[in-house]
C-alpha cells in the first residue's frame, strides 16, 4: 500500500522551518477503469476529515466518480503487504 505523510510547514522563533504532520494520503485505484487517484486523511477535524484528489481531466471530461467513499484509502490493490 502506498502512503504518504502529509505536513504543513511551520516557521519556529529560530527562524528555522520545522514540519508538523496533519494527515496521511493514501493511493487508490479504481477497480473498473484502473484510474489512479488519491485519499487524504487528516488527524484532526477542520470541517472535513478526508478529501479525495484526481487527475485533471481533459476539457468537457466528466468528473470521476470514486466506488466507495466508505472505503477510500482501502482499495488498493492488496499484494500481501501490511
Amino acid at each position: 500500500m502506498t502512503h504518504y505523510t502529509v505536513t504543513v510547514p511551520i516557521k519556529g522563533k529560530d527562524e528555522r522551518t520545522h514540519y508538523r504532520r496533519v494527515g496521511a494520503m493514501f493511493e487508490n485505484h479504481n477497480r473498473n477503469t484502473g484510474e489512479v487517484y488519491y485519499s487524504i486523511k487528516l488527524d484532526f477535524p477542520v470541517g472535513a476529515t478526508e478529501m479525495l484528489a484526481f487527475p485533471p481531466r481533459a476539457e468537457g471530461g466528466e468528473a470521476p466518480e470514486p466506488e466507495d467513499s466508505e472505503g477510500a484509502g482501502q482499495e488498493e490493490q492488496n499484494d500481501g503487504q501490511s
